[in-house]
């Protein structure tokens, strides 16, 4: 018996040196694994063999490891064509308004756009908006809401009809059904100035918004 551990732990040795300037590849760990192997199978006490399950599974554990290896390269092509085309049509978002998550919007003289994304329908929704000092300055009710995305224009009147000045205004939005709430999510608009490549995948520049992920982009117009 000490014999085969003997041989055994010799074909390891060779096997190890053999592989010492590029270790942790699949190909290399096939190697090793057949020069065990087949030093098991020469060495093998002939009164008690390798039974065929064990030998089975040794194989089928090795099999199992280089087909994962194959796996893992088709994703890594399969992840670079999907971001190569992920980028080509987020460059497209380049000069057009998206709306996001945020609270702020910009009264100009044309108005104000922003929106709001509801969770689920609604029949009512209010929406309310604060001057720079947090003071409600105007207040609407949109009515019945379906679920999604959507963009609303505020002429900038305020509650009294007047018109007010233009600059940086904050709003907060309530919605129900049948009475119950209905979670909503407030948008702010913002035209895109560039595409750039974060940590975390790429990233849109909104321009007096900053960078914003891809996945936040709620609606494009």
């Amino acid at each position: 018996m000490s014999s085969v551990i003997d041989a055994v732990n010799a074909a390891h040795q060779a096997a190890s040196t053999a592989t010492s300037s590029s270790k942790g590849s699949v190909k290399e760990m096939e190697d090793r694994f057949m020069t065990l192997f087949l030093a098991q199978l020469r060495n093998q006490d002939p009164l008690n063999p390798m039974e065929n399950a064990e030998m089975t599974s040794q194989l089928a554990q090795m099999n199992m490891v280089s087909g994962l290896e194959a796996l893992n390269k088709q994703m890594q092509t399969l992840l670079g064509s999907y971001n190569e085309s992920l980028s080509l049509q987020a460059a497209n978002l380049i000069g057009k308004n998206v709306l996001v998550p945020g609270r702020e919007t910009t009264l100009t003289a044309d108005g104000a756009l922003f929106g709001i994304d509801f969770a689920g329908p609604a029949d009512k929704v209010e929406v309310i908006i604060s001057d720079a000092s947090g003071k409600e300055v105007a207040r609407q009710s949109l009515g019945q809401q379906n679920a999604g995305s959507m963009a609303f224009y505020w002429d900038g009147k305020g509650s009294d009809g007047t018109s007010l000045a233009t600059g940086k205004y904050t709003f907060s939005v309530s919605a129900s059904l049948n009475g119950q709430k209905v979670d909503v999510t407030p948008l702010q608009a913002g035209a895109v100035s560039a595409l750039v490549r974060g940590k975390n995948g790429f990233e849109l520049e909104i321009a007096g918004l900053g960078s914003v992920g891809l996945d936040k982009v709620k609606q494009v117009f």
